[in-house]
């Protein structure tokens, strides 16, 4: 989120925004949704709005973020194998919600948006990026996985596949078929022991 525009935000002020833009974002989709809609639905002025966010991309992903934040934990199992798994097959649960029919929008109006492709990667994917980061930097510190790992490109290997099923192909996305996904790249990873 921004943080240097204006002054300080008051929470239920941003909160009431947050939730106004993922509500319109959820109703009437992402090319629907105005900053005078939101300000209308928070009970707020647009500058109010423009004083915390550059543009609508901006605040409309930091409330679908916000309210998504919380459907997509980090797991923490204590095997990395299990990990992977669980936020996989949360992550491909998500997308076949509602909430991933939204995030399929707003990567097709990214490509004529810069400034909402601009937020999508800054605000949704780098953070997911991150926290797979994150969790396979835990396996390398519990000695499960070798140092030398390409985390950049295993995160492609992983996630890559079900993106390209809900943009491309239309093929199902099941639980079966995270497993055997994760499951195959695994097999192909330096690793210490990894059943």
């Amino acid at each position: 989120m921004q943080t240097k525009r204006g002054r300080p935000r008051n929470v239920e002020t941003q909160s009431s925004i947050l939730s106004a833009a993922y509500e319109l974002l959820m109703d009437i989709g992402f090319g629907a949704v105005t900053v005078e809609k939101i300000a209308e639905r928070a009970k707020v002025s647009k500058a109010t709005i423009y004083k915390w966010w550059p543009n609508k991309a901006a605040v409309v992903m930091d409330g679908f973020l916000s309210a998504a934040a919380a459907r997509l934990p980090v797991p923490d199992t204590g095997t990395v194998l299990q990990d992977i798994l669980e936020h996989a097959t949360n992550m491909a649960r998500f997308m076949l919600r509602r909430e991933g029919t939204i995030l399929l929008e707003i990567i097709g109006e990214g490509q004529v948006d810069s400034a909402l492709a601009e937020a999508f990667r800054t605000r949704y994917i780098q953070p997911r990026r991150q926290e797979f980061r994150d969790m396979l930097d835990r396996a390398v510190q519990r000695g499960e996985l070798e140092k030398s790992l390409d985390i950049a490109l295993l995160t492609d290997l992983l996630y890559g596949p079900i993106f390209y099923r809900l943009l491309v192909t239309g093929d199902p996305i099941d639980e079966d078929y995270v497993k055997q996904l994760v499951t195959h790249v695994f097999k192909g990873m330096p690793s210490k022991g990894l059943a």
